[in-house]
């Protein structure tokens, strides 16, 4: 994704079979997010002929900090990551209202504390200069979707997914996995009259059928079209407690009947 100035870019890298390593590219600067595998990362820094100055992880992972050491055998980056989490290298431990200052690819980030996929994740997100907003949340909300809970508590997924979802509307959703369509097949037995979703579902068939990732979404779209975050809304509220056989009075209980469903779609 380019801005108005050719010379800066947001690319999705896609490493395994899923995942997107993001990469932020100014001039011969680069910055890249949870490395899960070096190989993409090194072939893009290579071609391009860039510099890698700094690596961003949101959690501990294997798939997003399995490249980092051999990429730390090929340049001198500065990484930066959870304060709680063990990483394979972090030069700098951040926690919530941390900022990042990254000026050779104009980047400005601040740092939420975004627990519930692991104990420790956390999310970055500011300016990059000559676009929107930027957040990058590694797997702590995904399009139509949101990580499954492997360390932390569906309040805690709630209180985290609505630091995000609180954040801009324009603002560009950069998250690691290309789990689009799935969460949208699932979205839709959720909330099938939503016009917003059916049309959503449309554009990212479109562009997965050309190869294409389907990111990074938006909060605004996020807000009109995932349940996760639409835990208020009367049909969302509805499809839960009928899936789950019982009233589900709050947002957290609905939350967690939606991710019990989510689990096993």
């Amino acid at each position: 994704m380019n801005n108005t100035d050719v010379n800066t870019e947001l690319l999705p890298i896609p490493a395994f079979t899923d995942n997107y390593i993001w990469m932020i590219r100014k001039g011969e600067h680069a910055v890249v997010v949870d490395p899960g595998q070096a190989a993409p990362v090194l072939e893009m820094l290579r071609t391009r002929g860039l510099t890698l100055d700094a690596i961003l992880l949101t959690h501990h992972h294997g798939d997003h900090v399995g490249g980092v050491l051999e990429l730390l055998q090929h340049y001198q980056a500065t990484v930066y990551g959870p304060a709680s989490e063990r990483l394979p290298a972090c030069d700098h431990r951040l926690s919530e209202n941390d900022t990042v200052q990254l000026p050779s690819v104009g980047l400005q980030l601040t740092v939420l504390d975004v627990p519930g996929h692991t104990a420790g994740h956390i999310a970055y997100h500011g300016q990059l200069n000559g676009f929107p907003p930027v957040l990058f949340c590694g797997d702590t909300l995904f399009a139509g979707g949101c990580g499954r809970l492997f360390e932390g508590t569906p309040a805690q997924m709630v209180d985290s997914l609505g630091k995000l979802s609180a954040l801009s509307p324009e603002t560009l959703v950069c998250c690691a996995h290309e789990y689009t369509l799935s969460n949208l097949r699932w979205a839709l037995q959720v909330e099938p009259g939503n016009t917003a979703l059916q049309q959503r579902w449309e554009r990212a068939s479109q562009l997965r059928a050309q190869g294409m990732p389907t990111l990074p979404s938006t909060i605004e779209s996020e807000l009109n079209t995932n349940p996760f975050i639409r835990t208020q809304q009367a049909d969302v509220v509805q499809a839960a407690s009928r899936h789950a056989g019982e009233a589900l009075s709050n947002s957290i209980d609905v939350f967690a009947g939606l991710r019990e469903w989510k689990n096993n779609f």
